[in-house]
């Protein structure tokens, strides 16, 4: 019986949270294409506008979603001090496609929609793809050393995509959010990415970089942001489709942007070379302090 309950939860879950991403989604997808047929700036900030509104009426949804579960406990610390007119620059680690819902949940009523960097492959999924495409997140490909070696001229794409993404989002306040290992986290991608943490991948400072090359003291606070499921480690995103989610744990620090952040990440090694090093100390903060929450709750007995 026990089963059979769970099967229904799940299958009930994703129905729900697909009808609400269509319904969220077809308007936005409708007015991007209007965008795109009618270039007039003025217009386009009128649909931007609509886009970000429909894009919170999903979180919304979603939030709607994740109360049915009464097992659902939420254990959050640093959202003092966030105002939605800001802009943001928010870093993350990757468990999961949980971590997209949590922060879309989480942080709707305290900071400008959130822009994700996306997967090049997440542009052609139903609905989604369109949606993301309309409401001007980037899509990213990632290329391996072999691959460029052999098509030197893809070298910089993803810094082009970059670079003209971030340009359109001085308009009004934003919140860019980057999962800078560029993938989710497993023990296995841990082992051949010969990462140095225990709990993440090996970051990827490129996207961040132009983010603030491109819109440098814009940028009001810098978000760094851990995410955590110490009670469903294996599975979270389907634990959370079927009501067997029962803890998120979400660490965010504010940080000023340092302003020697601000340089040529492309053409100047010693400043990429610095980059790298900033963003592998807040790693490995990252990674002590995820090792801290997971031996926290194990003692506790959970």
């Amino acid at each position: 019986m026990s089963r059979l309950l769970a099967v229904l939860t799940l299958s009930l879950s994703i129905l729900l949270t697909l009808l609400v991403t269509v319904l969220c989604s077809v308007p936005i997808i409708t007015a991007g294409v209007v965008k795109l047929l009618l270039p007039v700036p003025a217009l386009w900030r009128v649909i931007s506008a609509f886009c970000n509104f429909m894009m919170y009426c999903w979180c919304e949804g979603l939030a709607w979603l994740l109360r049915l579960n009464p097992h659902l406990k939420w254990d959050v610390e640093g959202l003092d001090g966030l105002n939605k007119k800001n802009w943001y620059l928010l870093i993350c680690n990757h468990n999961s496609w949980a971590d997209i819902v949590v922060l879309c949940v989480l942080l709707r009523q305290h900071i400008p929609m959130n822009k994700y960097f996306l997967k090049h492959q997440l542009a052609w999924v139903p609905f989604i793809g369109l949606a993301c495409w309309a409401l001007d997140m980037p899509f990213m490909r990632r290329y391996s050393r072999g691959y460029l070696i052999r098509h030197p001229e893809r070298r910089g794409k993803d810094v082009d995509t970059t670079r003209r993404s971030c340009e359109k989002f001085r308009l009004h306040p934003t919140t860019i959010v980057n999962f800078v290992e560029g993938s989710r986290f497993t023990d296995e991608k841990r082992i051949q990415s010969r990462s140095t943490f225990t709990h993440l991948l090996p970051p990827k400072a490129a996207g961040i970089a132009m983010a603030l090359g491109v819109l440098g003291t814009q940028f009001d606070k810098l978000l760094n942001v851990t995410l955590c499921y110490p009670e469903n480690e294996a599975k979270p995103f389907y634990d959370m489709l079927s009501g067997k989610l029962t803890r998120i744990v979400v660490r965010i620090n504010v940080l000023p942007v340092p302003a020697d952040l601000h340089g040529d990440y492309v053409g100047d090694k010693n400043f990429k070379r610095g980059f790298q090093q900033w963003l592998n100390n807040l790693w490995n903060e990252k990674d002590q302090q995820i090792e801290i929450i997971k031996r926290q709750y194990h003692n506790a007995g959970q």
